[in-house]
This record gives structure tokens, sequence and C-alpha cells, in this order.
């Protein structure tokens, strides 16, 4: 008896370990076909946006402005509602209130901010609550729909908007040639980078405020974590790939194409800053729960990731 004529002896063990390793291939086939199915199920939830419900409060807020400034207030769309990236109840939506012509453009930038505050907070009081930040007025309503409102200029064929280093000037700004980048990218990933920045928001705005990076940023993180991406190009396999390359991206300072600031994450400090480290740790953390809950083929640890209970 032996192993060592024509065709050979295959010794019974390495039978049994090709028939599991073809087992977990199938297993593995099975589970991934299912991810996905989570993954399209959820994506359909978060997209399931109001849009009428969306159309009456920016008229309600463009009626309450314009009956006070007894001006036309032009409104554009931006941010993640003009890139497809819009999460329901997880990300804002953001509109430019174009004020050329209006007490507002006179008044500059941050005047303009805050005399919109104040006559939003007068005219919505009891329906929602009204702020100011840095750049934006927000508009946050019960049902956790938030509207930031941007006064803007219009300068020729360019946009103006508050700029981030002096309060009281006017800054141009080009957001359609980020918006040029996203198509790009997404683009060159068979449109599966859009759906991959949806679910990831979705992820994040998960976490407590204090941890939650913006919408812009993510979009950034997004965009470089898939440059000249050649790996498997759907959401179950983009998604972990997104959190493990902006774990350590995260850490350095991004550069703002569109001219709205120096840097698109200037919230968060200069590079390797303390918020930074944090952040990191956190998007590590989420990526290897990925990773577990792949390895241990649960769909019910993957939906965990979107609060999702049902």
């Amino acid at each position: 008896m032996g192993g060592s004529g024509g065709g050979g002896w295959i010794r019974p063990s390495d039978i049994a370990r090709e028939v599991r390793e073809a087992e977990r291939q199938v297993e593995s086939a099975g589970f991934q076909t299912d991810l996905a199915g989570l993954l399209t199920q959820l994506l359909a939830r978060f997209n399931d946006r109001d849009a009428p419900l969306v159309r009456r409060r920016l008229d309600e807020i463009l009626t309450a402005l314009g009956n006070v400034l007894d001006d036309k207030i032009e409104q554009i769309f931006g941010g993640s509602v003009a890139k497809h990236t819009y999460v329901d109840g997880l990300s804002d939506i953001d509109c430019l209130l174009v004020v050329n012509g209006t007490d507002l453009e006179k008044a500059g930038p941050r005047a303009a901010l805050v005399k919109v505050e104040k006559i939003l907070a007068d005219k919505l009081k009891g329906s929602a609550e009204v702020s100011a930040g840095q750049m934006a007025v927000t508009v946050k309503y019960g049902d956790s729909m938030e509207i930031q409102l941007l006064p803007a200029v219009k300068s020729g064929d360019k946009l103006k908007i508050q700029s981030s280093r002096d309060q009281t000037r006017w800054s141009a700004i080009d957001p359609a040639k980020f918006q040029a980048g996203l198509t790009k990218y997404n683009a060159q990933c068979d449109g599966k980078l859009v759906p991959t920045i949806k679910l990831a928001k979705a992820i994040i705005g998960q976490l407590p405020d204090a941890h939650r990076l913006s919408g812009y940023h993510i979009e950034s993180l997004a965009i470089d974590a898939f440059k000249g991406y050649t790996g498997t190009k759907t959401v179950a396999a983009m998604l972990p790939m997104f959190f493990e390359r902006a774990k350590d991206r995260v850490l350095r300072q991004m550069a703002d194409s569109t001219g709205q600031s120096v840097h698109v994450d200037e919230y968060m400090g200069a590079s390797d800053s303390a918020e930074r480290k944090n952040a990191s740790h956190i998007l590590g953390r989420i990526a290897k729960r990925m990773v577990n809950a792949t390895a241990a083929g649960s769909l019910p640890q993957w939906g965990d990731l979107f609060g999702d209970d049902e």
C-alpha cells in the first residue's frame, strides 16, 4: 500500500478539509448575498425622504424671511441634496439663500446670518428650533429633520458665502468642483461610492453629537479613500474599506476644494489633534465590528451598526 504511485493516494483528512473549505465558500457567498440585500433595504429606508415636506418647510422659511425683508430671496440647493448623499433624518439639507440686492447683502455675511436667525426664531417659534453657527443658520424640526441655510451672494457666475477666516467678508466658493469630483469617482466605482457614503453617514449618525463627523468631511474622506480603487466594487465590500482607510486619513487635515475654508475639517483642529485621534479610534472600531460581523456571518450584528433593531 502506498501513496507514491500513479494517481497517488488522497488522505481522508485532505478530502474532509477540501469539503469544509468548499462549504465555507458557499456559506460566504450566501452571506454576501444576504448582506447585500440588507444594505439595499437600509438604503431604501434612508432614502425615503418626504420631498413634499422638505419643499413645504423651505417655502415656509422663504415666506417668513420675505415678509420681513420685503425682498425676493433666491434659493439654491447645495450640500448633500445636490450631491445625492442626503440620508433622511441623519444628514443636513443645505440651502443657499442668495441675498443679492437685499439689506442682507449690504449688512455683510455675519450680520446677515444673525438677522436670518432672529427672523426665523420669531416666525417659526413653536414649530422648530433655530440657531446660528459659524457659517449657517440651522432650523431643526421635531422629527429630526435639519435644514441649514447659508446666506450667499452671486458675483457674475460665481457664488460667495461668509469667509471662514473673516466673518465680515464674502468669499468665493466652487461647490460644482467638488460635486464634479464626487461624480467622477462614483462612476469609477460603478456607481457604488454614493450609496457607500450614504450608509457611512447613517452609521456615523448613530454616534453621539460630539463624535459625529460633518457630512462634507465624510464625503471628502470617501473620495480620498476610493481614488484609484481597484477592489471589489460592491457596497458590502466598500463600506468596511471606507472606515478602514478613513481611520488613518482623519488624522491629517484635508484641503477644501470648494474654497469654503482652508480645510474641510477645521472643526477638528490641527493634524494629530486629540479630536482626530479619538475619531480615528471610533472609525477603526466600526471597521472592526464590520469584520467581526462578516466573520460570524451575522446580519443582526451588521444591523446593529445602523441602530437597526427590527
